[in-house]
């Protein structure tokens, strides 16, 4: 661990308990908070000699002013530490001989960004910043890992009516989750493009439409121009039970500096229904590929898809296609379990040319929030493989504390 972490570590615990101090005093101009996580990482792939284990904590603090004539501000830094010995491929530490856990210990400014709301209609924000649009499957922070992506941007959100927004944002740098250190961790000179549109509906759902031009010239593959429609939603259909839906297209083209021309389809089918504290999910999930290049989403928060074993972090030059399973169960009421979530899902995974049968994919999770603001969380991935990649297996332990 670096000095500079453990300078950093006695002020970011002591911001953990200035908020309480704060929160007495109702007129003060500046919220300062902070978020730890702990997290200890197993990873068993087969073709590696060694199996990895990381034990790493991440120390977030910030503040955040009020908003003065619309104006506001927000400054974050982070520490992200390893605890005991290095049995890990951290991406910059240069140990091949372990499975890939992709937290390298570093200090950071997270964000720092001034917003302008003139009017509760229009937003916009200048700076590094965090963006989520829609599920995150395009454009996300990827706030698994200890070290968010963040993007160097400016972005406006204008709502110009009653269930519409429109947002735009143009990023001419990415921070991604590797770190400074990493010669993939920040791409420079990006002139990112993302513009979505959304229209909430009454008893149908959210309709977005969007479209991302991205021009990398550090990785000129993550290239590309993408146009495409969601539409997500739930439908009550007696006490307690609601049908959830989700459908999304998009079309994916070569743009800037890639030197590869394509032109390829994403499909997501997603029905489900909600019993109470039951959600089950039935999923579809296809990203086109020619057997030479694939549908690409380098921005995504791709831990959230295609199974937690992140087996598909690049979609495969033959395609993909997940037809998956998920289902969760949340204790209700004010028992002293309440809160506790149980979820499990299943994947098959296969190619879209070729008739590859990439494996299959089985992941679990425990959540349980012992106090409102510490939760400890328990999951687990395990990959079959078949056509693709290796047998792997995953599993962590993690405890969150947000002040």
């Amino acid at each position: 661990m670096s000095q500079r972490i453990y300078a950093l570590l006695p002020l970011a615990v002591g911001l953990c308990f200035a908020p309480a101090a704060l929160a007495q005093q109702a007129s003060n101009p500046v919220t300062i908070y902070a978020d730890i996580r702990y997290r200890l990482e197993f990873v068993d792939q087969v073709g590696l000699p060694e199996d990895a284990t990381a034990s790493t904590l991440r120390v977030r603090a910030g503040v955040r002013t009020a908003e003065w004539q619309g104006l506001s501000a927000v400054v974050e830094g982070e520490a992200i530490a390893r605890i005991g010995a290095e049995r890990y491929n951290d991406t910059v530490n240069g140990r091949a001989s372990f499975p890939v856990v992709a937290d390298p210990a570093d200090v950071l400014l997270n964000q720092v960004y001034l917003k302008f709301r003139p009017t509760a209609a229009i937003e916009s924000v200048v700076g590094r910043q965090t963006v989520n649009f829609d599920n995150q499957r395009w454009l996300g922070s990827v706030n698994w890992r200890q070290n968010d992506q963040t993007l160097d941007a400016a972005r406006v959100t204008v709502k110009p009516f009653k269930g519409g927004t429109l947002d735009y944002v143009y990023a001419w740098r990415v921070n991604r989750v590797f770190g400074p250190d990493s010669p993939q961790g920040i791409w420079r000179g990006t002139d990112i493009h993302a513009v979505r549109a959304a229209y909430a509906i009454k008893n149908v759902g959210t309709l977005s439409a969007y479209g991302y031009w991205l021009d990398i010239p550090s990785s000129p593959a993550s290239s590309s121009r993408t146009v495409g429609v969601r539409l997500v939603g739930e439908r009550p259909v007696g006490r307690g039970v609601a049908l959830l839906y989700a459908a999304e297209y998009a079309r994916q083209q070569e743009h800037g500096a890639n030197p590869r021309t394509f032109a390829l389809d994403y499909w997501l089918f997603e029905p489900g229904v909600k019993a109470g504290p039951v959600t089950l999910k039935f999923g579809y999930e296809r990203l086109e590929g020619n057997g030479t290049v694939a549908l690409q989403t380098p921005l995504a928060t791709l831990h959230a898809f295609n199974g937690w074993a992140d087996k598909f972090l690049t979609t495969p030059a033959n395609g993909l296609r997940d037809f998956y399973l998920d289902a969760a169960y949340k204790v209700p009421g004010k028992g002293p379990l309440a809160g506790l979530t149980l979820r499990g899902a299943w994947h098959d995974y296969n190619s879209t040319v070729g008739n590859l049968g990439y494996g299959q994919e089985w992941n679990a999770l425990v959540s349980y929030p012992v106090h409102k603001a510490i939760t400890l969380t328990a999951k687990f991935a395990r990959y079959d493989a078949g056509a693709f990649a290796t047998d792997t297996t995953k599993v962590w332990f993690q405890a969150e504390a947000k002040f």
